[in-house]
């Protein structure tokens, strides 16, 4: 599913990621642990496309998406990949509903077809009451839950998340990692995660540390 080969990467004279190559199968739970600064957040953003390595490819299926570019690179983005962060990222004037619709109206999704996906996705993550209220009316539990739901809208392979859990109480946590086994189960989606939570990386299928932005240890 996702394949990546000598990823490099630095900012002026820091050496954040010093050749990374991994691995990660269809419908994998992969989890990206490490010390602040070793690099976690920088690889999941270059898997992402939403920065370029300095040297090494990244492969999604066979294809090379460090040779696309412009509107291919955001199509193709668009299309296969989910973002859930540890900030929601919510646009505070729109509503659930339409906060999730978003990604589906940038590719190309009628109003009528993205809505009744959304409050479909509504329903599955039991929150489909609190579809038009805005951000600010929602607790995070809630407001994670519709980020999930907008990272799913187009149906994307992969789900890449960034500390998902970090603003969540324990409760909320729980919920939110049998959430995602839950979504891996249903959906078949590949999830990979940079987490601090301990919970969290031990249910993953693996773990991948980071370290001085090498890998230094990756469990079976």
């Amino acid at each position: 599913m996702i394949k990546t080969t000598g990823i490099k990467k630095s900012f002026g004279n820091l050496h954040v990621l010093k050749g990374i190559n991994l691995e990660v199968s269809k419908s994998e739970i992969v989890t990206i642990v490490g010390a602040s600064g070793a690099g976690k957040t920088t690889l999941l953003q270059i898997i992402g496309t939403l920065d370029r390595p300095d040297e090494g490819h990244i492969f999604y299926d066979g294809t090379d998406v460090t040779l696309l570019r412009g509107k291919q690179l955001a199509y193709f983005r668009n299309k296969n990949i989910g973002f859930v962060f540890q900030f929601h990222q919510l646009l505070p004037e729109f509503t659930a509903v339409e906060n999730i619709c978003i990604p589906a109206f940038i590719g190309g999704t009628g109003r009528a077809a993205a809505e009744k996906r959304a409050y479909q996705l509504l329903k599955f993550l039991n929150i489909s009451n609190r579809a038009n209220h805005k951000p600010s009316e929602l607790s995070g539990g809630e407001q994670q839950r519709v980020a999930v739901a907008r990272a799913l809208i187009n149906n994307p392979a992969v789900i890449l998340a960034d500390e998902p859990s970090g603003n969540l109480d324990t409760a909320n946590k729980t919920e939110l990692h049998k959430l995602f086994f839950r979504l891996r189960d249903t959906f078949g989606q590949t999830f990979l995660i940079v987490t601090h939570d301990h919970q969290l990386a031990s249910l993953s299928d693996r773990i991948i540390q980071l370290k001085d932005g090498v890998i230094i240890n990756e469990p079976g």
